[in-house]
């Protein structure tokens, strides 16, 4: 049974069959940031009254990269499927859409590996 009419056949419109896999990601991204963000605001107040060479012996510890980590993975991932929803509902032109939707996701790419690769080398460097 096709539930398509007969333009949306002739044009090739239909579901994209991604909806319901971005849609769960964004939800578990959120819940996941939930206790990560509260491990960063208690690391971001360490952060106000702590020396460098403290942060630095703190972030080291194995626990806290790791958590340092996935906050950064789930933020950035979580932040480029948000921005990705933005650009495909107010972006029209197909061209300029596609565009910075890849621009957007190249540049949270640079940004997430950048700061995994500061956290690597802080947490070797204690």
């Amino acid at each position: 049974m096709d539930y398509q009419t007969p333009l949306a056949k002739v044009r090739g419109l239909g579901s994209a069959k991604a909806g319901t896999g971005h849609f769960w990601m964004q939800r578990i991204t959120a819940i996941t940031l939930i206790p990560l963000s509260l491990w960063m605001v208690s690391f971001t107040q360490h952060l106000l009254d702590a020396s460098h060479e403290e942060m630095v012996v703190w972030l080291a510890g194995p626990l806290d990269t790791i958590l340092a980590l996935a906050w950064v993975i789930a933020a950035f991932y979580h932040a480029a499927l948000g921005l990705q929803v933005v650009i495909e509902d107010y972006v029209h032109t197909e061209w300029v859409k596609i565009s910075s939707i890849w621009l957007m996701k190249l540049t949270f790419l640079f940004f997430a590996i950048a700061a995994i690769v500061a956290l690597l080398k802080i947490s070797m460097m204690g």
